[in-house]
């Protein structure tokens, strides 16, 4: 049987699974905002605003044109991983 995207589904992610993406991205040290983009398979504009909300609540912090994950970013990100180890278990 062929895959969703072979068939021409498309699958979309939620909110969560894209920040969690980004968070992802920028835990290494040169995440600017072209490769969040390409590496989140996102647009500039939708990059930049889950971006906007990542740094407003102070997840992310962007020196010069680096991003970067804070710690209370780490901790979100340990969380998301966790619920979505859980739900990967009842999908297989």
């Amino acid at each position: 049987m062929s895959s969703r995207a072979e068939r021409g589904i498309i699958i979309r992610r939620d909110k969560l699974e894209i920040i969690r993406s980004i968070l992802l991205i920028c835990k290494n040290k040169d995440a600017n905002k072209t490769k969040i983009v390409y590496q989140a398979n996102l647009n500039f504009k939708t990059a930049g605003v889950y971006i906007d909300w990542l740094i407003d609540h102070e997840l992310i912090k962007k020196e010069d044109s680096i991003y970067q994950i804070t710690p209370k970013g780490n901790g979100l990100l340990s969380n998301l991983q966790d619920v979505s180890l859980f739900f990967n278990e009842i999908n297989d």
